[in-house]
């Protein structure tokens, strides 16, 4: 394993770690936002799911800009 593999490997193991610990208390999240507002609720799970997407846009655009 060369060190770019294992680079790699710890980047997805701590996204993973991180997103599955979000995911866990997801739903405690949402319904205490939701005690608030039902929009507010919806917002905390759009959030979410959004960061998890935006992360992995934004470590695209960063390798992509280490390859040039």
């Amino acid at each position: 394993m060369d060190r770019d593999t294992r680079k790699a490997l710890v980047a997805a193991a701590v996204l993973l770690l991180v997103f599955g610990v979000g995911a866990y208390f997801l739903p405690v999240a949402v319904i205490a936002a939701g005690d608030v507002s039902p929009y507010a609720g919806a917002a905390v799970a759009v959030i979410f799911v959004a960061a998890f997407f935006v992360v992995f846009w934004l470590r695209g655009r960063f390798r992509r800009r280490g390859d040039r």
